[in-house]
């Protein structure tokens, strides 16, 4: 009688946790400073575009936070939910 052993694959691992920060609180960054540059234009402009700009800068703090804390999260080609059940031969 044979065990079957369940081996990991290092190529299935996911990125680093300090890789992957830093990129997260780029965009982050970059996505508050474009919700400035709407506050502030939504000051200084006329009435008919101002809403649009006063409508971005609200609603991209919530964009920014689901965009910057769902990064880990994402389904790769490979995942274990996508797998088949099949045996492998080996």
């Amino acid at each position: 009688m044979t065990k079957r052993r369940d081996y990991q694959n290092i190529t299935e691992a996911g990125a680093a946790l300090s890789d992957d920060l830093p990129s997260r609180q780029k965009r982050y960054f970059i996505s508050m400073m474009i919700r400035t540059a709407c506050f502030l234009l939504a000051v200084f402009t006329p009435s008919p575009y101002r809403w649009f700009f006063l409508v971005g800068a609200v609603t991209l703090p919530y964009i920014s936070v689901i965009m910057a804390n769902g990064g880990r999260e994402t389904i790769r080609g490979k995942s274990a939910v996508l797998r088949s059940k099949q045996r492998e031969i080996g």
